[in-house]
């Protein structure tokens, strides 16, 4: 497994396909497939039967996976498209920063 470079609720600015442009947050991060899930983007229809007498059938509206590679993360400081860096605070612990302003975005945990 390769680690991403977003994680479960950070926004997320999408680089290519369809929806390009468009920000979204992320619900979902598979490291195994190098997908992630972004809240309102990249929707799909679904046709669902109905699977007993009480279920209402239709067509469904849903988010589908996409690549990692096509989301860039959006600096909650600066409101910026960037990547991300790490680095380790005064007090040894490793932390997520923004490469355009330096500023933490979040702290790492060391523990695996």
């Amino acid at each position: 497994m390769k680690k991403i470079h977003v994680k479960a609720g950070d926004n997320v600015l999408i680089l290519s396909g369809k929806d390009r442009g468009k920000e979204g947050k992320v619900i979902e991060v598979n490291s195994k497939t190098q997908k992630v899930l972004v809240e309102g983007v990249n929707m799909a229809t679904k046709h669902v039967k109905p699977k007993n007498m009480n279920q209402q059938g239709g067509i469904i509206h849903q988010e589908v996976p996409i690549d990692a590679s096509n989301v860039m993360l959006i600096c909650p400081k600066c409101k910026k498209p960037t990547k991300t860096g790490f680095t380790f605070l005064e007090n040894n612990k490793k932390a997520r920063v923004c490469k355009k302003c330096n500023e933490v975005i979040n702290l790492v945990n060391a523990a695996k």
